[in-house]
């Protein structure tokens, strides 16, 4: 009874961590079915989440709607951001890799940078009260988190477009002769990835913190990355890959209520989901699960 009582209690700080590494890795999946790896999710989430913070704190005296709002500045912005990923990857045929790191480094730059220019700090200033959690204290952001994953599913298995995203990602030639532009497919891709990624860093800062700092988002953008490699790119394995690593965070949190791991330091907990990001790099980088065009350059020459 008692163990089942603390599992019941760690359900709503379990979903409130699961739900934007969930969001995130959906976006991060349709990016990578189309065929352009994306590792700028951290600087994407990133940028949502200071977007979502000073827009909640602007607003906030204001109008009650300024949650919801905050949510959607930090999708836009997000979907704004991963522009420059697309143009870089796609049109210019860069190195996707490259271009990832190179957003991530610019978003810590631009985030401290706006801060500065509106709270004469490197970060927001506080705001009265974030999100409010609902029925048994759960956040609404896990249900948004799973109508964005059915929505995906639906799209991906029952829709001609998710047959077409996939088609880039696999064979963009064979999509291209078809008379479909692979270009347009993997901008929209990217741009998706960008939109869900915002809302998952507006998600965080909303939930989880009081302000947007430069740690705000602390590695969460990779391990969403890691989410979608050990999903096998599939919309239920993101979604089991999440809840592991969101639960495995959410140790960290009620350590104090278990007597029998008491012993252990916190700091064992809180590294878990980067550990296990790691392990998952490790056991999937010789396999085959990634689509076979994936970190490829189209090019329409070779049509």
């Amino acid at each position: 009874m008692e163990q089942f009582l603390f599992i019941i209690g760690m359900l709503p700080s379990t979903f409130m961590i699961v739900s934007p590494i969930l969001i995130a890795a959906t976006g991060g999946m349709i990016c990578e079915r189309s065929g352009v790896v994306n590792i700028a999710l951290e600087g994407l989430m990133s940028m949502g989440a200071m977007t979502a913070a000073v827009a909640h704190v602007l607003m906030e005296t204001k109008t009650g709607l300024s949650v919801p709002l905050a949510l959607i500045f930090a999708s836009l912005a997000g979907g704004l951001f991963s522009l420059i990923h697309a143009f870089a990857s796609i049109t210019l045929r860069a190195d996707q890799i490259i271009s990832g790191t190179g957003i991530n480094l610019l978003s810590n730059g631009i985030t401290v940078f706006v801060c500065q220019l509106l709270f004469r700090m490197d970060r927001s200033m506080n705001y009265r009260m974030g999100m409010r959690s609902g029925l048994f204290g759960i956040y609404p952001t896990i249900w948004i988190a799973l109508i964005i994953l059915a929505v995906t599913w639906f799209m991906l298995n029952k829709r001609p477009w998710g047959l077409r995203l996939r088609a880039a990602g696999e064979y963009p030639q064979a999509l291209a002769s078809a008379g479909v532009s692979v270009i347009r497919i993997r901008y929209a891709a990217v741009i998706i990835s960008g939109i869900l990624a915002g809302l998952a860093g507006g998600c965080i800062v909303l939930t989880q913190d009081i302000q947007f700092t430069v740690s705000t988002i602390n590695g969460k953008g990779f391990i969403a990355l890691a989410a979608v490699s050990f999903g096998r790119w599939l919309p239920l394995g993101i979604l089991g890959s999440s809840f592991l690593f969101g639960i495995s965070s959410s140790l960290a949190v009620n350590i104090v209520n278990i007597k029998n791991l008491q012993f252990l330091p916190s700091e064992v907990f809180n590294m878990m989901p980067y550990l296990i990001t790691l392990l998952t790099l490790v056991v999937f980088s010789g396999k085959d699960y990634a689509p076979k065009a994936a970190g490829q350059p189209y090019d329409k020459s070779q049509n």
